[in-house]
């Protein structure tokens, strides 16, 4: 028998600049996705949630879906394979709404490795320099962000443990 353990984010050896990870899978954005956000944040801007307002008053034409759930959605698709095992998301230098994202469309993501630095101070970490594009299903480009965030070196890792024993297939 073989056990296989879901990689889920990457220590510090296993970024290289220049590397691009293609997330998967996109993700519809449905009216009730945003509605549900936008209500959650508070965030309660006709141009979000009332489609009459935003048909006859605003320059799109319909309902635009709120940016901090774009943000947000194309944060998450980079987790498993970013920021898994990351000690902490330290900064977000830059974030770009490109264009809309309306009901209906589905986001894709990639993220591009720009720079990763030993820590001067903590020998068991580094901090790693990420930029994420996503795009729609047209393939506009609707939101883009740069950060940095701080990860284990492999050695130094906590381990992945779970709350039982390894005999549970025996």
């Amino acid at each position: 028998m073989t056990v296989y353990d879901r990689p889920f984010g990457r220590y510090f050896e296993d970024f290289e600049p220049g590397d691009v990870y293609r997330h998967w899978p996109g993700k519809t954005v449905t009216e009730y996705d945003d509605h549900l956000f936008c209500m959650i944040t508070m965030n309660h801007h006709p141009l979000h949630t009332n489609a009459w307002f935003a048909e006859h008053e605003t320059v799109q034409g319909r309902n635009v879906v709120v940016g901090n759930l774009v943000y947000s959605l194309v944060l998450g698709m980079s987790v498993p394979d970013v920021s898994g095992s990351c000690i902490a998301n330290l900064e977000v230098e830059t974030l770009q709404h490109r264009f809309p994202t309306f009901h209906g469309d589905t986001i894709y993501a990639e993220t591009k490795v720009l720079e990763k630095v030993p820590s001067s101070s903590k020998p068991d970490r580094g901090v790693v320099t990420v930029e994420t594009k996503a795009f729609n299903q047209r393939g506009e480009e609707v939101c883009y962000f740069r950060r940095k965030l701080m990860v284990w070196k492999t050695a130094d890792a906590p381990a992945r443990r779970r709350p039982y024993g390894e005999d549970v297939w025996s």
